[in-house]
């Protein structure tokens, strides 16, 4: 099983920059996008081989918004973790399979200015309690953009940014921790220990072409579930967003 997430920048934008050639050369069996941006009856959207498809959008149109395209159907489908402040941005969807859950998520910027800094830092706490409780009954595998790099290794320039800038702060950084120390992995850096491996290029100062990067999009996994991950890799050549696809195989 190929399991593919990518936060999209507006699924209708994509739509005209390749999307459907690429799901087709990469046919995955399962498509988790983020940052949507649109309801499902704005899209035109031709993904004939994947018969279940699962949207989750803002109350806010144009913002945000997750969806999930699956060539196998789901036991169950649960949009939100259950907390009414997190709940009005579509920015989770909960998919369960006979051996696992897959949660497709969007997690919030801190923003220009940290404006959402210290809501982010509840978001994180809260997810990671959503996450725990779903365990209790079964593995996880989570994957989405979340918002922030992990380690020195996971953006261009650590120095300069660091506790300055979203994305990089100690606190974002430590809710990252808080996943691990719960027990999840980082399925990316079980198969990669390289540098200037990255999943995000902000549009300004030709950043992708140079390279100078963030890895911010992730599939973490239960621990006792890692022994089935049998590769994680990130798709950096793919454009049509500020974010390149990621994926495991199964």
């Amino acid at each position: 099983m190929k399991i593919i997430s990518w936060n999209v920048n507006g699924i209708r934008a994509v739509l005209v920059k390749g999307f459907l050639d690429f799901v087709q050369k990469e046919n995955p069996d399962i498509l988790c996008i983020q940052e949507t941006k649109a309801h499902p009856d704005q899209v035109d959207l031709v993904l004939n081989d994947y018969k279940h498809h699962y949207w989750n959008s803002a109350v806010k149109k144009g913002y945000s918004g997750t969806a999930v395209f699956s060539k196998i159907k789901p036991l169950n489908v649960c949009n939100n973790i259950g907390i009414s402040e997190h709940d009005t941005e579509g920015r989770v969807i909960c998919l369960e399979f006979e051996n696992f859950f897959l949660i497709n998520v969007y997690v919030p910027n801190s923003g220009r200015g940290l404006l959402r800094f210290k809501y982010r830092q509840k978001w994180d706490k809260d997810f990671c309690d959503y996450l725990k409780k779903l365990e209790k009954e079964k593995a996880i595998i989570v994957c989405g953009d979340f918002n922030v790099a992990h380690k020195e290794i996971d953006l261009a320039n650590p120095k300069s940014n660091y506790n300055k800038t979203a994305g990089y702060m100690q606190e974002e950084i430590d809710g990252m921790n808080r996943y691990i120390s719960q027990g999840f992995v980082d399925t990316f850096r079980e198969f990669c220990k390289e540098p200037k491996k990255y999943s995000y290029w902000s549009y300004m100062l030709n950043a992708r072409k140079r390279n100078i990067g963030w890895r911010i999009d992730y599939f973490l996994v239960s621990k006792d579930y890692i022994k089935n991950i049998n590769f994680s890799f990130i798709l950096e050549n793919v454009l049509g967003s500020d974010h390149c696809p990621i994926g495991i195989k199964l």
